[in-house]
């Protein structure tokens, strides 16, 4: 069947078949600790909304000093109202967390890369126990943290914190760090978005099989091989709910779309406050005039992503208010799950069963043809989220559009595009912005992130585009260079717009430290050493010069 008649063929029974919007209510399992919003109750509800402390993530940390139900005695007897009394009372029945600080470096007499090979060990923390009743969850061996508020393990964090990790030949804090993924799979039968309770109802990113990878380079088959078990029960995960799916339904984090493809969204299992934002949602949803409730689901469904927030969940592209992420189908999530399903289908071939490997290679293969089906948008040269209650590609590009050449789902036709589509629009004077939507958000322009520098120029030398990806490393490490020469300090994000600004936006303050930015600019200076030594980019290759230039247009928006 020609592409235009399988179009047809899609809008025909997109007009018969229904959309279902409603979302099934699902809880976490029983067996999973519960988050300090449940055990706290009205007590947790009182301390968040008085902004008894300036960071909503302090309180949910924070160990108690007596099992809750005690604790929520005293408070009923004594009923604390004001916000100082409130504090008084949380100090003498909790023990407040500290930040995961680092010392800054004197760039004048610390190079940058020994300034990061120096950061790992004050990032590192080992927690095979936990407080009791506290929030976090123990794992067994050490692990990286981000850094600042961020002071536990992250999971798609982890990733990019490991290439660095593989550059300063710290290969044991690798193999530590894939085995507590392993063990929180195992326990939970997911991983979290990161080692709290309050993170349990949801993951993120599922860059596990990429983790497991880097512990053989030289022959990645032998370790996926080796953590087959787990890989498996993550997909099961993703994949809860697809059997017997009607088309234009979801369930969790299945889609069915109009033709029956399953593809996958971000999702959360709660549909309440975020414990470590609970200020912040209540007010957006207070504030919104929509239903509380979904209003909740989405902003978790956007923890998830990990981009959170930005203009990709809005449905006005500016609102934070109008977010609709459990409506999208997004780019970066479905190609990471056929990397997970190529990465089965490998690691099945290894150990010799034959009925794993056609499965998975079925399973590739279909998400592969729905995402070019219902992702790849020929005219914009670029993949698009999908809006699937609306049936429509979302009209807007972003670093997202990278992840296909990322995983090697892109044709070599489709990779060409992309990369001219992204020279056009994304590329900036530090690498790349992450939209060219400017909303105040932090995952908007005027800000680029490391983990998507790295998947730019990853994908992007996997299909013969060496040269755009060389010159996103070099732009992304002048900027990294210029703040540190400035600060001493690596942080989360930068204003790649300026190149050689710390970044901005968001719901809280910016963190320094700081793991995926160490991670990916100790792998780009290893990959482009040249480059590297130049702090001042005077040697960042020139390219095309239709590619050089962003349009005015996109300028305009982003700034």
């Amino acid at each position: 069947m020609s592409p235009r008649r399988c179009g047809a063929l899609v809008a025909a029974l997109a007009v018969l078949l229904p959309v279902t919007r409603t979302q099934p209510r699902t809880t976490p399992p029983a067996s999973h600790p519960q988050p300090p919003q449940v055990l706290f109750k009205d007590l947790f509800v009182a301390v968040q909304s008085a902004r008894v402390y300036g960071d909503d993530k302090a309180f949910p940390d924070a160990a108690a000093k007596a099992a809750p139900a005690a604790i929520l005695a005293e408070y009923h007897a004594q009923r604390p109202e004001a916000p100082e009394a409130l504090r008084r009372f949380v100090a003498s029945h909790f023990t407040l967390p500290s930040e995961a600080s680092t010392v800054p470096s004197r760039p004048e007499h610390v190079a940058i890369v020994t300034h990061i090979d120096e950061l790992w060990d004050p990032l590192t923390r080992r927690t095979p126990t936990a407080p009791a009743y506290s929030s976090l969850l123990p794992t067994p061996w050490p692990y990286v943290v981000p850094g600042g508020r961020f002071r536990e393990m992250y999971y798609w964090d982890s990733y990019f914190t490991m290439l660095g990790l593989e550059e300063s030949g710290r290969h044991d804090l690798i193999e530590d760090m894939v085995r507590d993924f392993a063990y929180l799979i195992d326990t939970y039968g997911h991983v979290p978005n990161g080692v709290r309770t309050y993170y349990l109802s949801r993951s993120q990113p599922p860059f596990f099989f990429a983790m497991v990878g880097l512990l053989s380079r030289d022959d990645p088959t032998a370790s996926l091989a080796r953590f087959l078990t787990q890989l498996r029960r993550e997909h099961a995960f993703w994949m809860e709910g697809a059997r017997g799916l009607r088309p234009g339904t979801a369930h969790r984090r299945v889609v069915a779309l109009a033709d029956g493809a399953l593809l996958n969204r971000y999702w959360d299992d709660r549909d309440s406050p975020r414990d470590e934002a609970y200020r912040h949602d209540t007010e957006l949803a207070r504030t919104s005039g929509r239903n509380p409730k979904q209003v909740y689901r989405d902003i978790r469904a956007a923890a998830e992503s990990g981009w959170d927030f930005g203009s990709r969940w809005f449905a006005d592209a500016h609102t934070r208010a109008t977010i609709i992420t459990t409506e999208i189908v997004p780019v970066d999530l479905n190609s990471l799950l056929f990397g997970l399903e190529e990465a089965i289908r490998a690691a099945c071939q290894r150990t010799v069963d034959e009925p794993c490997v056609r499965e998975f290679e079925r399973r590739a293969h279909q998400r592969r043809a729905a995402m070019d089906r219902y992702l790849w948008d020929t005219a914009a040269g670029a993949y698009l989220d999908y809006h699937w209650t609306e049936r429509i590609r979302v009209p807007r590009i972003s670093a997202a559009t990278l992840y296909p050449l990322f995983v090697k789902a892109a044709s070599r036709e489709q990779a060409d595009s992309v990369a001219a589509t992204i020279g056009r629009q994304l590329l900036a004077a530090g690498g790349i912005v992450t939209t060219t939507q400017n909303t105040g958000e932090q995952w908007d322009a005027p800000n680029g992130w490391a983990p998507l520098q790295w998947i730019a120029v990853s994908g992007l030398r996997q299909y013969a585009q060496g040269r755009l990806a060389e010159t996103i490393a070099c732009r992304w490490m002048v900027s990294v260079n210029r703040v540190y020469g400035e600060t001493g300090k690596l942080v989360e994000k930068y204003d790649v717009m300026s190149s050689g600004r710390s970044g901005g936006g968001g719901e809280y303050p910016l963190q320094d430290g700081f793991g995926w930015t160490n991670g990916v600019m100790r792998k780009l200076m290893a990959l482009y050493p040249a480059e590297a030594a130049d702090s001042h980019g005077e040697q960042c290759p020139k390219i095309a010069k239709g590619v050089q230039r962003f349009s005015a247009a996109v300028l305009a928006r982003a700034r």
